[in-house]
């Protein structure tokens, strides 16, 4: 779970510059540290050698302190596009989807069996994979280690939660007997497939090909943990997401939109879905900024349920929007895949 936009800019803007540093002369390390052996039993020794020979991380850190942003100047773009017009370009595109489709033929019996205990349709577990981690391909090649030691004791203004996640990611690994040392990820720590904080491993990551191990970078157990994560914020099995609607003009001003604003349909007046959406709960209004107008969109609950896997509104409607492709092109292609 990341700000997706801000991980694909961050290749392009940051430097790769890292140099070892001992991060135990911190006295807050220390400090980290002593709270660990006290209240979670580590090894002082241990963690001091951890701590001692970290490569400072000096693009994620870049991310919240612009004293350490490579200089960039934007290219000049081709054509004139609204913030939904950049996203849709960047995850919605028909090699992404041609991938999806053959990754939820290839797991096929996996998504099904996830369908079935958890209720979440493949296409939208798939959708999530191919989002975070391009179905695999990119599940990044920061150390985590690493990159939450540089964002726990660096300044920034979260470094608050990354400390908090380090404690997790020790936890995490210690747990499921792996060397630190040896995990990637993103710019923020996050892991695997799904792109797991550490803090949702003891909650949400299921050992789904059971073979005793919660592994983010194996497909089974990612897959079963993405469904899970929607079973356990609510996620309504059957039920639709979102709708596109009309409304008069080209702007959209009436009402405030986004996930976290929810009004009865029958108080929407002027506005209708372009076709069929039964549902009869309250929905959200949701505005994407094309260059020229804006589309708006009913969502529904589980629109709402996946915006718990990232707060933004894009990031879910990309999420539902995939899914569709996805869910169309894999009946076209090998047919029902809930059968």
């Amino acid at each position: 779970m990341k700000r997706i936009v801000i991980a694909v800019f961050a290749v392009l803007l940051f430097s790769s510059t890292v140099w070892s540093k001992d991060y135990t002369k911190k006295r807050e390390v220390r400090v980290f540290i002593g709270r660990m052996v006290k209240h979670y039993h580590f090894n002082r020794s241990y963690l001091n050698n951890l701590f001692s020979h970290v490569k400072f991380q000096r693009r994620a850190l870049a991310i919240y302190v612009p004293q350490y942003r490579k200089k960039w100047k934007s290219p000049k773009r081709r054509k004139k596009q609204g913030s939904w017009d950049r996203y849709e370009e960047i995850f919605l595109k028909s090699s992404k989807t041609d991938l999806g489709i053959e990754y939820m033929h290839k797991y096929r019996k996996t998504f099904l069996r996830a369908y079935k205990k958890y209720g979440v349709q493949p296409e939208y577990i798939a959708a999530i994979i191919g989002i975070e981690s391009h179905f695999g391909k990119n599940t990044g090649k920061f150390p985590v280690l690493d990159t939450l030691t540089t964002l726990a004791f660096e300044k920034n203004r979260r470094q608050r939660f990354y400390r908090s996640e380090l404690k997790e990611f020790l936890l995490m690994t210690r747990r499921e007997k792996v060397n630190p040392q040896n995990v990637k990820g993103s710019f923020a720590g996050a892991i695997g497939l799904g792109q797991f904080m550490p803090s949702n491993y003891r909650t949400f990551v299921v050992d789904f090909n059971k073979d005793g191990k919660k592994r983010m970078n194996s497909p089974e157990d990612a897959i079963g943990s993405v469904a899970y994560y929607f079973k356990s914020h609510g996620w309504r099995r059957g039920q639709p997401v979102a709708v596109r609607v009309s409304y008069p003009g080209k702007r959209f001003t009436g009402k405030r939109t986004g996930y976290k604003y929810k009004y009865s349909r029958a108080s929407l007046k002027n506005i209708s879905p372009k076709w069929n959406f039964d549902y009869h709960g309250k929905v959200h209004l949701i505005r994407l900024k094309r260059y020229g107008f804006d589309e708006l969109w009913y969502g529904a609950h589980n629109f709402y349920v996946i915006t718990r896997y990232n707060h933004s509104n894009y990031y879910a409607m990309a999420v539902y929007q995939l899914a569709e492709k996805l869910k169309k092109g894999y009946r076209k292609k090998y047919g029902n895949y809930l059968r």
